[in-house]
């Protein structure tokens, strides 16, 4: 025979509120008390403060334009040519090549130009910065780990 807390529509009764709690609301619906705040971390620069990141993408930006501008400033030129300049893409160079045919050509140097611009950037310039933040942000992971800290700093 069931007893009466088998049967699916009885339950068995939940405890209250002050039953399971030490330090009960005087009201149910007050909400429970904060937590007490952990340790605080010595006062530090920011990670990745706003003008750090603001660099590192400007300079990410600037590479881009750059390499960009080499390759498509080349190709729109060549079409601004062909288009308004027949005369100009028809000329025969030394070599006997119509100047059309050899700008043409000169697409692929142009485009492995940009190519090495944007890697020559990127090591100068972008690769430093984004290193720079990287070790920034792993020291901070460790004072942080250090502290008793796992996690993400709640005040950003």
């Amino acid at each position: 025979m069931p007893d009466a807390f088998s049967s699916p529509d009885h339950r068995p009764p939940r405890p209250h509120h002050h039953d399971t709690s030490p330090a009960h609301a005087t009201y149910p619906w007050q909400p429970p008390p904060p937590e007490p705040p952990g340790p605080r971390l010595p006062h530090r620069r920011p990670l990745g403060r706003h003008s750090d990141l603001r660099v590192l993408r400007g300079a990410y930006r600037r590479q881009r334009r750059v390499a960009a501008f080499t390759a498509l400033g080349y190709f729109t030129a060549f079409l601004l040519l062909s288009a308004f300049a027949p005369s100009v893409m028809t000329r025969r160079v030394p070599g006997g090549l119509p100047a059309g045919l050899l700008l043409g050509l000169l697409q692929i140097p142009v485009t492995c130009l940009a190519i090495w611009l944007y890697e020559y950037t990127a090591r100068r310039r972008v690769d430093p910065l984004a290193d720079r933040i990287r070790r920034q942000a792993e020291l901070h992971a460790e004072r942080r780990r250090r502290a008793g800290h796992p996690g993400r700093d709640p005040d950003r």
